[in-house]
């Protein structure tokens, strides 16, 4: 499983988790799957989102990019929408899927991620207990 070194492990502050720190031997990769996004989801959550979101276009830009160690859940609440396979025949519960972000759809719903004016993402204050 390859691990993504640039991600924060989580939303410092919460227990929102961006990455896992080791592979599911015995069962294999959770499946990601499209969760539905409710308007009247907590406001945290969507931070949550967001920031997930920014995390991967400071990391990887358009290019498609390894699942890795990027936690199911958390791509699974974007997974669909914002980011989409990028490989045909997707596999949701590997590893090794290669997932990419779709800009256009990126750019509308994270406008803040994306503006001309977003500040630049630096993960120095994120919590990244996840690098062992």
């Amino acid at each position: 499983m390859l691990k993504h070194r640039g991600i924060p492990s989580r939303l410092t502050g919460t227990d929102f988790q961006f990455t896992i720190r080791r592979a599911n031997v015995k069962e294999g990769a959770t499946k990601i799957i499209r969760r539905e996004r409710f308007k009247d989801r907590k406001s945290v959550d969507k931070k949550a989102d967001s920031a997930f979101m920014a995390a991967l276009w400071a990391a990887f830009g358009e290019e498609p990019f390894e699942r890795g160690n990027l936690d199911a859940g958390r791509l699974s609440w974007l997974f669909g929408r914002e980011v989409v396979p990028a490989e045909d025949p997707f596999d949701p519960a590997s590893y090794e899927a290669l997932l990419r972000i779709d800009l256009k759809r990126a750019e509308a719903a994270f406008p803040e991620v994306f503006a001309p004016d977003a500040p630049a993402v630096s993960f120095d204050d994120w919590d990244d207990e996840g690098d062992d």
